[in-house]
């Protein structure tokens, strides 16, 4: 179903613009009016990352007039496999300016605004009310609940996109829209996955490439919405598999059972980031100084490094045996450790051999520490010629 432009074509076109946008302008379904439709919209992209940055080049290409960033992090070194719109220079460097400056040299007609923070309840509101639209590039539950909410409360179409591994989803999300397409992101995800079934692609690796497929179509329907052109994908999951090369197109039907949403509400706490005090045992942990130390005073221990065999082969501490967190959940491996060894877990991060250390506890090991920060921490402070990632 059509839907209207979303923008009015009240812009005026320079000769260079003109030159600039002439294949759209051959276009029948886009032409001037909806050249002019492009260059009168205003875009929020949250995130500058792997979806934030396809969508934002061709946004910008595609002359958008005002495209606005929200992003509070840095450009890391393995950013750069997928996040394109960020270069080797840009190693270090806030996102936000770094994608404003690529945006910038693309097309100096777009105007690029900056908000330099994270999304959180006591902002999201007021940044997201001055664009036209949304184009969410996050990659965690509780920032997409809060775009989503965000959006039903203004009023705002909400243009999504996921990724992870080799698959990726889009979809539509507005609450408002005309002729009872209305729907919103719990409409697909009533309750959010718990958190340990709801892994990062900085545990769980992804395709690279992916992201560009993604965020081309996630650019692609934004475009569609704003100049009113073709059918966009409200109600309408897109699933793409890159190992297969397929698309399927699956049906959002509204659930009957989803609350009104009428206010913002604590994100992280309801996307099980954040547990109440009593639910959250404490563990024993111990620095990577402290480890440092331990290590060369020749301490008696034993280093489990409980991440994939992946990620050890991507770097491991010296000394380290490994059993990963499945197999060590489900009782295998526990064999090759001694309740009588002081034991030190690690991961990544320190979120995994927490978890690990919580099981053992269970089955009655008692000489437990988690190694904090994981082996990032351990690479930061103690080892830097091992490969972060």
């Amino acid at each position: 179903m059509k839907i209207p432009p979303l923008v009015e074509a009240d812009a005026a076109l320079s000769n260079r613009e003109l030159e600039r946008y002439s294949r759209h302008l051959l276009l029948p379904d886009i032409g001037l009016p909806g050249q002019k439709r492009l260059k009168n919209s205003r875009v929020l992209v949250v995130g500058a990352g792997g979806l934030g940055s396809p969508a934002l080049l061709y946004l910008a290409a595609a002359g958008v007039g005002t495209l606005g960033i929200v992003e509070f992090d840095r450009v890391d070194v393995s950013n750069l496999q997928r996040q394109v719109i960020h270069g080797e220079s840009d190693v270090g460097r806030k996102k936000s300016e770094s994608a404003r400056d690529t945006l910038c040299e693309i097309n100096p007609f777009v105007t690029v605004e900056i908000h330099d923070q994270r999304l959180e309840v006591d902002n999201a509101e007021d940044i997201i009310s001055r664009y036209d639209l949304v184009v969410d590039g996050t990659d965690n539950f509780a920032t997409r609940y809060l775009v989503n909410d965000a959006c039903v409360l203004a009023g705002k179409p909400y243009v999504w996109g996921s990724i992870f591994r080799f698959e990726g989803q889009a979809s539509v999300f507005w609450e408002n829209a005309p002729d009872g397409l209305g729907l919103n992101y719990r409409d697909l995800y009533p309750e959010p996955p718990p958190p340990e079934h709801a892994p990062s692609c900085s545990e769980g690796g992804v395709l690279g490439i992916l992201c560009a497929s993604i965020g081309s179509i996630m650019a692609t329907e934004a475009i569609k919405l704003l100049t009113g052109i073709g059918t966009p994908l409200l109600g309408r999951l897109m699933v793409y598999d890159a190992l297969d090369m397929s698309y399927r197109t699956l049906p959002i039907r509204r659930n009957p059972e989803r609350r009104a949403i009428t206010r913002l509400e604590d994100y992280e706490f309801f996307c099980g980031l954040h547990r109440e005090p009593e639910a959250t045992p404490e563990v024993p942990g111990i620095s990577v100084q402290a480890f440092k130390q331990l290590r060369h005073e020749g301490h008696p221990h034993l280093l489990v490094d409980v991440r994939e065999q992946r990620e050890r082969e991507i770097c491991q501490i010296e000394g380290s045996i490994s059993i990963p967190l499945a197999e060590l959940l489900a009782g295998r491996g526990l064999e090759r450790i001694d309740k009588e060894t002081p034991l030190i877990l690690h991961c990544k991060a320190g979120g995994r051999s927490r978890q690990a250390l919580l099981a053992l506890q269970e089955k009655g090991f008692t000489k437990l520490h988690n190694l904090e920060g994981g082996i990032l921490s351990w690479i930061r402070e103690v080892d830097s010629e091992l490969a972060a990632y």
